[in-house]
């Protein structure tokens, strides 16, 4: 998977798996939902992140972080065939860091450059019912707006229905614990995986039905 190479000239179309983490949870849960797309013969995944939001003005963000993946640029939203958006949870909501850029995004908006391209969320949360599922909503709302096509985990992924932990049809989710310390678990990934696999799969098919158009 591509991670800290630049933003120019893929060879193959690639996913945009889109993520801010601060204990590392969403970071794993990315790196797994990548692998699913890398699963899929044809295309790539493109791991980016965003920096922190400081409440004091004078903050600035290094240009390259000290580990993982490198900030994500506007080119490598516009010109993605299929975006994973993923976050802990914030009282219910995705992170600020995360709403920050796509706040910036309504050029691409304007232009529709994402219309029909499939996309899907994904979240950590410290406890079970700490809004993993609200969070996932929240980040689908500026993607329908975008004009993308959702696509979260169907009930034919049968760890749906057998997971203790994280896992939702709209999305994979993680179940951190209050110290944030647990591990992402066998399910987790599992769903994670699949996610990316048929994020793929959808970005072959939706990309070559925009290129069928007159």
């Amino acid at each position: 998977m591509t991670d800290h190479t630049a933003s120019s000239g893929p060879t193959l179309p690639y996913v945009l798996v889109l993520y801010y983490s601060r204990q590392g949870a969403t970071k794993t849960l990315a790196e797994q939902l990548a692998s699913g797309v890398e699963s899929v013969s044809g295309v790539e995944a493109r791991l980016r992140t965003v920096p922190a939001v400081s409440p004091v003005s004078e903050a600035t963000a290094p240009e390259i972080p000290d580990q993982g993946a490198i900030y994500v640029e506007e080119a490598d939203l516009r010109h993605c065939s299929g975006l994973a958006l993923g976050s802990p949870t914030r009282f219910g909501n995705m992170a600020a860091p995360l709403k920050y850029f796509l706040d910036t995004t309504s050029g691409l908006w304007m232009n529709g450059a994402l219309v029909d391209r499939p996309a899907t969320a994904f979240t950590s949360t410290a406890s079970l019912h700490g809004g993993q599922e609200s969070t996932l909503l929240t980040m689908l709302i500026p993607l329908l707006h975008h004009g993308m096509v959702y696509a979260g985990v169907p009930y034919s992924e049968t760890t749906l229905l057998s997971t203790q932990s994280g896992g939702t049809p709209y999305g994979t989710s993680h179940l951190a614990g209050p110290n944030a310390d647990r591990e992402v678990d066998a399910d987790e990934r599992r769903l994670a995986v699949a996610q990316g696999r048929r994020l793929a799969e959808l970005a072959l098919a939706l990309a070559a039905m925009r290129s069928g158009r007159p």
